[in-house]
């Protein structure tokens, strides 16, 4: 019987690259219904025509078509993640065409300061090794008042069934633990829904000094 990963494996950057490059070619269809949930969400972050945005561990790119349809072809749409397969999975689906892809960790991301309107990012929370780390270098690239979507196709409690566990009160994407990282990263939390059917904090950038001015690659 395979080990169970650990919640620690699950924020190692060698896990994480191990754990989906062996599922990259056939992720999609391991999910083919999540489509739906995935334009929603993007509906939600109130995207408008010529923003710039990113999908931070955009994986195979499976919301990029939606962002590009919410900014128009005068917007930008950035898609980076820390695996090469996955990348790779995105451009044989044919999602190159809607974005940028660059192969980042978004934890040190290769963006300026306050180059960026809004952030997506499905699925990632459980993948940053330090969540308030990783929620700063987003709000270091995203201008002050810009919005963030912390999406997962399903909610937390199908999620944790999904995996054979339960829904544990430390849990970080609860909304009393997820509040006031969030704050300690830069955002204040204007919406949040965890259902059956989806996952979706909406956030805002506070207005406070960026980390530096350096600009990464």
């Amino acid at each position: 019987m395979a080990q169970e990963t650990t919640k620690d494996q699950w924020r190692d950057p060698a896990h994480v690259q191990e754990f989906f490059s062996v599922r990259a070619r056939d992720w999609d269809a391991r999910f083919p219904d999540d489509g739906p949930a995935y334009d929603a969400a993007v509906a939600d972050l109130g995207l408008r025509r010529g923003d710039v945005v990113l999908d931070a561990g955009c994986g195979t790119g499976r919301a990029l078509p939606a962002l590009r349809a919410a900014v128009g072809p005068r917007g930008v749409v950035l898609g980076a993640d820390l695996t090469p397969a996955m990348l790779e999975a995105a451009v044989r689906a044919g999602r190159q065409g809607a974005g940028r892809l660059l192969l980042a960790d978004v934890t040190r991301l290769p963006l300026r300061d306050g180059s960026v309107d809004a952030v997506f990012a499905a699925g990632l929370v459980s993948h940053l090794a330090d969540l308030v780390e990783g929620l700063s270098e987003l709000a270091r690239v995203v201008r002050p008042g810009g919005r963030l979507a912390l999406f997962h196709p399903v909610g937390r409690a199908a999620l944790a069934a999904r995996h054979g566990r339960q829904v544990t009160p430390d849990d970080e994407r609860a909304e009393p633990n997820l509040r006031p990282l969030l704050a300690r990263g830069g955002w204040h939390l204007d919406s949040y829904t965890d259902e059956d059917t989806r996952f979706l904090a909406l956030a805002t950038r506070s207005d406070r000094p960026a980390r530096n001015g350096a600009v990464r690659g």
